[in-house]
């Protein structure tokens, strides 16, 4: 019995001992444990120094100024003689066309063709209304006058061959003047400020080749000076045929103003005519279908002669030096008004960029500012210049489009990474950025602040509200209730919030 008790007293005395060094070894280490439950931090202090703000962005490469070579009609290709990439000279042949109407000058005459029907028919209707209506006798009054239908009849046939004749008058005085202009290199809707240029050229054509002959040097050969007067000798007659060409436009311009003048007063009398007697015979809505066919005529004609005088001729040449940026058709296709069939970069000419920044980011550029190129060196003479700061359309309220112009050594197409922002300026508070925090009330950064207790020093993360002034890559300067020297936490091994103890690295 005694033995039992004593082995009790024995485990009781061995449980007090573990329990008291558990105690002991939990209020000696408590500190210890406690801290490898807290989140570890790193960080660096505030310091002072320099930043040197920029903007970074990428974008595609587009020409300044490109250049269509349009063919305003559609027509067959029959080759293309250039390719993307191409460096072309003006006049130089972009692609032949086959001969031939294009398929809207074929439209155009076929529907031309068919409102002459319809204002032949028109006439036609009026005068037949006109000849057998039903009217009392075979006579009516006209102020006062009995007149036979056979009468108006025989007015109306009158007043449209005096027209006719007159029109034809017109067509065989323009047609001569067409002929005439194309002799001197004109179209037929030349006018005579382009003859009289033409005549002005060729005065002074001779006039250039008189002189040059008058200061010829002996020492330059007879048989130069032999073959510049064979020069003047032809300019001579070129002139003198320009100039019987010119007197005779100028007499049957004169002719044809005239002419013109007295179809429109014949024309006149024939509608009068027409008028007066539909109001007789209350044929208004057919004499008013008359008038509208034959202003559709008109329209139709004047579209025609656009068409023939913008009408391309088999060679498309390039207008302007430049780079062959793209081509649009290919042989076999037709062309099309709407689509150029090349456009060119032209020789010299800029290009531009364009990226979309934060409305905070723009506030830190202006226009005029240079652009670098980031990281592409064998760009080497490339410059950029801000050109123009605007709300990008994609998103107008928060985002800026920034637009520079490019010169230098460069094709459209080309992705480049430009970088633009204001000069290097010292700062008093300077932390990486990756201590930079946001949320809804706005940036803030977290600082390590000590506080000392009975076991040791703790350590707790506390919120600094700071405004960021400027940025580079690595780091940002801000202000806020700082005094210059503070701990701020950039990394951690757990998600930090203020007020939250942390713990240092060993």
């Amino acid at each position: 019995m005694n033995e039992k008790k004593g082995r009790r007293r024995e485990w009781v005395k061995t449980a007090a001992i573990v329990f008291l060094s558990v105690m002991l070894v939990l209020t000696f280490f408590s500190n210890t444990i406690m801290n490898y439950s807290l989140p570890e931090v790193a960080g660096q202090n505030i310091t002072s120094g320099t930043i040197t703000s920029k903007v970074r962005g990428t974008g595609v490469v587009e020409s300044g100024s490109l250049y269509n070579v349009k063919v305003t009609e559609s027509r067959k290709v029959l080759s293309v003689e250039v390719r993307q990439g191409d460096i072309v000279a003006a006049g130089d042949v972009i692609c032949y066309l086959a001969e031939g109407e294009s398929t809207e000058l074929q439209e155009a005459k076929k529907t031309l063709d068919e409102l002459q029907d319809a204002y032949e028919a028109a006439v036609d209707a009026y005068n037949l209304a006109l000849l057998t209506g039903d009217y009392h006798p075979d006579v009516i009054q006209n102020a006062g006058t009995n007149l036979p239908i056979s009468a108006y009849k025989d007015q109306l046939t009158g007043a449209q061959a005096e027209v006719n004749a007159q029109q034809s008058v017109v067509d065989s005085i323009t047609l001569q003047m067409n002929e005439l202009k194309k002799k001197i290199g004109l179209t037929s809707d030349a006018s005579a400020a382009e003859w009289q240029a033409v005549q002005a050229a060729a005065a002074a054509n001779v006039n250039s080749l008189s002189e040059a002959v008058a200061d010829w040097s002996v020492s330059d050969g007879n048989a130069a000076l032999s073959n510049k007067k064979k020069d003047l000798e032809n300019a001579q007659i070129t002139l003198q045929n320009v100039n019987n060409i010119v007197n005779q436009l100028n007499t049957l311009n004169a002719n044809l103003a005239d002419a013109e003048a007295l179809l429109a007063q014949k024309q006149e009398t024939l509608e009068l005519l027409r008028t007066s007697i539909g109001a007789i015979f209350n044929l208004h809505s057919l004499y008013d279908g008359i008038a509208k066919a034959r202003e559709a005529v008109a329209e139709q004609n004047q579209l025609i002669a656009d068409l023939e005088s913008k009408a391309a001729g088999g060679t498309i040449t390039a207008d302007v030096a430049g780079t062959i940026t793209a081509i649009n058709v290919v042989a076999g296709e037709s062309t099309s008004p709407d689509n150029p069939v090349a456009v060119i970069q032209p020789e010299g000419k800029g290009f531009t960029l364009s990226f979309s920044v934060t409305n905070q980011q723009a506030q830190k550029i202006s226009v005029g500012d240079p652009g670098e190129l980031v990281n592409s060196w064998w760009y080497n003479d490339v410059t950029a210049t801000v050109a123009s700061i605007k709300p990008d359309p994609s998103s107008p309220n928060t985002q800026k489009l920034v637009t520079f112009n490019l010169t230098g050594n460069l094709t459209a197409g080309q992705t480049l990474s430009l970088q633009v922002g204001q000069k290097s300026a010292n700062y008093d508070n300077i932390v990486p950025n990756s201590a930079i925090r946001e949320d809804n009330n706005g940036k803030f950064i977290l600082v390590v602040e000590t506080k000392s207790s009975p076991l040791g020093n703790r350590y707790y993360a506390t919120r600094y509200d700071v405004e960021v002034l400027a940025s580079d890559d690595t780091q940002s300067a801000v202000s806020g209730a700082l005094y210059g020297y503070e701990f701020v936490i950039t990394t951690a091994t757990k998600p930090v919030e203020a007020g939250q103890m942390v713990r240092l690295p060993d």
